[in-house]
């Protein structure tokens, strides 16, 4: 009959679940009874919810060790993709807050079918998201870009602001992507400059600003630093200016934003911002929130099936999982009603212990791996029969 643990139907669970993904499992108690006559607890929907959240996070771990073990071979498919990373903090118990980092893949639109006064427009958006180290998230996020077909796009590029992690992200899952600098990011440190040097909200200062965002916008950053460290030599002493400098100077090569532009590129992290807010924030972070760190990722796995529409897909794959190795009750003594939106620790999938397991991508003549037009022109040279 294809039942699944518990009193409710593999429908009405199905139902409960996708409520609680998007809103507070009171709310969605709530909403299943107004919509189906059922009644169920609060605590039975965060239950519920979670369950579903653990399995479906246990499947796509489960994707990501069948790409380790297979590397399949994937087809040039995507003709321009956008790949940005960002973290959201969230809060948990105890006062405590913590990081979530999520990755939003986009495709690039057709430069033919925007207006001539428009920036440039992504869309086909999806995320992953996972409270994790670096490491580990750039580990866990494989399925996700292998979906997408990052690693064989035509053109890549990758839009972040200047956090080292996110540079390490890169290194690992798309080392041969176009870097692009934040503009935001990049206008932030040399505002930071003219504060300093100018005063903070002075009118000198704000056409100074002006002058300066509008050359790095038009010109870029090349001609700018030397401008920059004229501008700020007599307060060098000051950390910020300092500090400020040193970012700019080692980001020069992902300032080239005449460059960029010029080849349909966007220059602006946003679509992660955004993506932080409808993923992340939007669920884990409302009033009275405050999560156990083990029900974190359950729920994260459930907002990027919503956010990703692919709710179906994920309930499909959650309940053939469930249905195979079943689920774990918690000890009867924590079977209570949380307070607010307290979500209590529960048995979660875990990774195995990080000296266990040592990801290492093909290289890059691997089939799996896409080769840049440099190392194909290579090849060639050395072997003209050989494969590329």
């Amino acid at each position: 009959m294809a039942l699944l643990p518990g009193h409710l139907t593999p429908l009405l669970q199905d139902h409960l679940a996708h409520l609680g993904a998007w809103m507070p499992f009171a709310k969605a108690a709530a909403l299943l009874e107004g919509f189906t006559h059922t009644q169920v607890s609060e605590s039975s929907a965060q239950r519920h919810t979670q369950a579903i959240g653990l399995a479906y996070e246990a499947v796509q771990l489960a994707d990501v060790e069948r790409i380790e073990r297979d590397w399949p071979e994937m087809p040039e498919e995507p003709a321009k993709l956008v790949v940005s990373a960002d973290g959201a903090m969230v809060p948990l118990v105890a006062g405590e807050w913590t990081e979530v980092k999520t990755v939003v893949v986009s495709e690039v639109c057709d430069s033919g079918r925007m207006d001539a006064t428009a920036g440039v427009r992504t869309h086909n958006h999806s995320y992953f998201s996972r409270l994790a180290d670096a490491e580990t998230f750039q580990r866990l996020s494989l399925g996700e870009l292998t979906r997408r077909r990052v690693e064989t796009a035509q053109q890549l590029a990758a839009v972040n602001d200047g956090a080292e992690w996110i540079q390490g992200f890169l290194d690992y899952q798309c080392p041969e992507a176009v870097r692009i600098l934040d503009f935001a990011h990049a206008a932030e440190r040399i505002c930071q400059l003219g504060d300093v040097v100018l005063g903070e909200g002075s009118a000198e200062g704000e056409c100074w600003r002006a002058e300066q965002l509008h050359q790095l916008k038009h010109e870029g950053a090349a001609a700018l630093m030397p401008k920059l460290r004229s501008f700020a030599a007599e307060h060098v002493a000051v950390p910020v200016v300092t500090e400020n400098l040193a970012y700019l100077e080692k980001r020069l090569s992902q300032m080239q934003y005449p460059v960029f532009q010029a080849a349909g590129w966007p220059i602006g992290s946003g679509v992660v911002e955004s993506g932080n807010k409808l993923v992340v924030e939007a669920r884990l972070k409302g009033a009275g929130m405050h999560w156990a760190r083990a029900s974190v990722n359950p729920m994260l796995s459930l907002r990027n099936a919503v956010c990703n529409d692919r709710w179906e897909e994920a309930w499909q794959q959650s309940a053939a999982h469930i249905r195979r190795v079943g689920v774990r009750r918690r000890p009867v003594h924590l079977k209570r009603k949380p307070s607010a939106e307290v979500v209590l620790t529960a048995p979660r999938a875990t990774l195995p212990p990080a000296e266990a397991v040592v990801p290492i991508k093909p290289a890059s003549i691997h089939p799996w791996r896409r080769t840049n037009y440099a190392t194909k022109a290579r090849l060639a040279q050395a072997d003209p029969n050989a494969r590329t």
